[in-house]
């Protein structure tokens, strides 16, 4: 052992025998182990195992807007608070938006009672002409949240256009939820050019008249499942089949976005439910729609087929997203409110490895809601229990005119606040640890979750990388609401030449900040 790690070593041995006198005793064993370079696992971060995808370029972090936006947004309030929390510096830092141009059902129908989902269309029917008119207010709930998220997100805010449904009278079934059949395509046979200038002439209006870029359109949701039946009580919805129905969108949109002068505007396909529905989608396209496709997306609601997606985009050099999935799992080890932010931490870590894609969206931000009142003639659900399962990570109480936190939303910022777009997504693969580098801002991050009771010190060795100051800023999230950590910048590592050992506190989300760093 030589002279430098002997002082070290006494050091650590000084400095714990004191630490001990206010501290728990398995807190001075971390102290100790990480001072002496002493580490219960070792991880390599290295830059032979980072993405490539979009050629190495990580795009960023989003949520969709429906159907959330839709239901704050006739508050002010509420609507500014969102953009804040969910998209600005000093909230999650998101910067993509995927905004639902919404088909608008039937008004005759009463059938969709959920609150939030039930998302105008741009076009009404006037009685007096008996023609189809635009009413580019109708849907000014979720348009008041888009422009103050897209201000907020500032230089690098995305915003990805997509739609549900067609408008329920070009559908076969009348109705904005679905087929008759829910295996049936629901798109009229003679509606797929009118549909596709329908979300061009949304997207135009978008983009010139509110100032606010478009950069991508899908034309199809979750297209290749039974999911979406008539008259559901849920949302809107349509099957495509695969193979020609799906292709013709697709090549019907292009065109039509080309018509109104959006010819940059990404095409984007299939945003299927699973990897597995993706692949088959994608196998069915024709040769014509694969050519007008700038980007393609899936959603990993199941796993099914994520590692074959991959390594296929890998191979065709696929731009792909991960653009839409939430769940109410639960992880760790008797984590209380921290249950379900570790197991949506981990969701996100094990799309990042296996999937590899370039973005990383969650469905929706708030997913519930509390009104006395209730909206719309119906009634609002709230999450009464934050250590289950939920779905988002924040509830809305309109009553109070609030947007609640969990640690769910504290989870989610471990990764968006410091993982930025520009990044490259560097893979561990082991259930745990995420990385990423900013070439031009020189910053190495890495993500660490422990799911267990007892904490671990993780070695970190920097495979590929000179150092500078070795300047370590970490940030932790743990415990609950009411006094745990959130964001909590944490001072708990040390470094020994190339590496540096870190401490992952019981069933927490920590990240590391590491600056001045350049390649090899």
């Amino acid at each position: 052992m030589g002279t430098e790690k002997i002082l070290a070593t006494i050091l650590s041995i000084l400095t714990a025998i004191l630490a001990f006198v206010s501290s728990d005793y398995a807190g001075v064993v971390d102290h100790v182990k990480s001072t002496i370079g002493v580490y219960d696992h070792e991880v390599i971060i290295s830059m032979d195992n980072a993405s490539t995808t979009n050629d190495g370029k990580f795009e960023g972090w989003g949520t969709s807007l429906c159907w959330w936006a839709n239901r704050v947004g006739y508050s002010d309030k509420l609507a500014q608070d969102a953009a804040e929390m969910f998209f600005s510096k000093d909230g999650l830092n998101l910067n993509i938006m995927r905004y639902n141009i919404g088909g608008g059902d039937d008004p005759t129908h009463k059938h969709i009672t959920r609150t939030d989902s039930e998302v105008p269309g741009w076009l009404y029917l006037n009685e007096e002409t008996g023609e189809y008119e635009y009413d580019y207010t109708a849907d000014k709930n979720q348009l008041n949240v888009l422009q103050r998220a897209y201000q907020a997100a500032g230089d690098d805010a995305y915003v990805e256009v997509f739609a549900n449904s067609p408008p329920y009278f070009m559908t076969n079934s009348g109705c904005a939820s679905g087929a008759t059949d829910p295996n049936q395509n629901n798109l009229r046979d003679d509606c797929y050019t009118d549909f596709a200038n329908y979300l061009a002439h949304v997207s135009a209006y978008i983009n010139n008249q509110l100032g606010i870029k478009v950069s991508s359109i899908s034309a199809m949701n979750e297209p290749n499942t039974d999911y979406w039946g008539a008259f559901s009580p849920k949302q809107e919805g349509c099957h495509y089949d695969i193979g020609e129905s799906q292709s013709k969108i697709i090549v019907e949109t292009a065109k039509a976005f080309e018509s109104v002068g959006l010819g940059s505007v990404e095409v984007v396909a299939t945003d299927d439910t699973a990897p597995v529905r993706f692949d088959e989608s994608y196998n069915a396209l024709s040769d014509e729609a694969k050519s007008v496709i700038d980007r393609y997306s899936t959603h990993t609601y199941y796993t099914i087929g994520i590692d074959e997606l991959g390594a296929l985009a890998k191979e065709k050099n696929m731009n792909l997203w991960m653009s839409e999935v939430d769940g109410n799992g639960v992880s760790g080890t008797n984590a209380g409110e921290m249950g379900p932010a570790l197991w949506f931490a981990g969701k996100i870590l094990e799309d990042l490895d296996r999937l590899s894609p370039s973005a990383w969206v969650i469905w929706q931000v708030i997913d519930s809601h509390k009104s006395k009142d209730g909206y719309n003639g119906n009634q609002d659900w709230w999450i009464t229990d934050t250590t289950s399962g939920f779905w988002g990570t924040c509830t809305a109480d309109h009553d109070a005119q609030e947007i609640i936190k969990t640690q769910k939303y504290y989870a989610f910022g471990q990764f968006s606040k410091f993982i930025r777009p520009g990044s490259r997504i560097i893979h561990i693969k082991n259930g745990t640890e995420i990385a990423a580098y900013n070439e031009e801002t020189k910053q190495l991050v890495i993500v660490g979750i422990n799911y267990w009771e007892g904490d671990s010190v993780t070695g970190y060795k920097l495979n590929d990388f000179k150092l500078g100051k070795h300047d370590v800023s970490v940030y932790r999230t743990s415990g609950s609401m009411a006094d745990g950590e959130h964001w909590e910048n944490v001072k708990n590592t040390t470094f020994i030449g190339d590496t540096f050992c870190g401490v992952l506190k019981a069933n927490s989300v920590t990240t590391f900040v590491i600056e001045n760093v350049e390649l090899k």
